[in-house]
């Protein structure tokens, strides 16, 4: 296996444990230890860790080193203001490039969502539908800085979510893939606007 693979696979799973929590922030990451974990050198260690600091997941301090990036409770409304701008963006270019193939794997995507069992995977998989529902826009530098965006929101939900999970229904999603079907872009993006901007609200109950 490549160093750039095992670096790949680590960064997956580093990020999952910042995301989910289990990583604090402010937890050092240590080499040695991540090394050891995925018996490896330090090469793919130092790959995974700058790919974490480019998502944000991670800081690199002086004669402190690579650390879990803290989290900002300030910064959610910019986060939700900017998801809100650049994912309507990217479903105005997508909706109408959108096959049926498209539309059966956003279904598919929908209903993981909604039979997910708890919160993490809840998560997880609603990034994945808003993923499906956007990737047709074929604007690649777009979806990575969205993708970024999507961490961070991510993060702060399961920080900061205070209530009991109970599954649920998400009815906006089912009313977005409606209207793209129908080819009301412009309805899909105002209702997907109205959709995100509760997300602030939603992470802080």
């Amino acid at each position: 296996m490549s160093n750039s693979t095992i670096a790949d696979r680590m960064y997956d799973s580093l990020a999952d444990q910042i995301i989910r929590g289990t990583l604090p922030p402010g937890e050092k990451l240590r080499q040695d230890h991540i090394a050891k974990a995925f018996d490896t050198s330090h090469v793919p260690v130092r790959e995974a860790f700058l790919k974490l600091e480019a998502h944000g997941l991670a800081v690199s301090l002086p004669r402190r080193g690579t650390r879990v990036s803290e989290l900002d409770t300030a910064e959610l409304r910019e986060i939700t203001e900017m998801r809100a701008a650049l994912e309507v963006l990217a479903l105005q270019h997508a909706g109408m490039q959108m096959t049926s193939a498209d539309l059966h794997r956003a279904e598919e995507a929908r209903k993981a969502c909604d039979a997910a069992e708890d919160l993490p995977t809840w998560e997880a998989r609603n990034r994945a539908f808003h993923r499906a529902i956007l990737t047709p826009c074929h604007m690649p530098r777009l979806l990575g800085t969205i993708d970024d965006l999507h961490i961070a929101s991510a993060r702060h939900l399961l920080a900061n979510w205070k209530s009991g999970w109970v599954q649920r229904e998400d009815r906006d999603h089912a009313a977005i893939l409606t209207l793209l079907r129908r080819r009301d872009v412009t309805g899909a993006c105002e209702l997907l606007r109205r959709h995100l901007r509760k997300a602030d609200r939603i992470s802080l109950r």
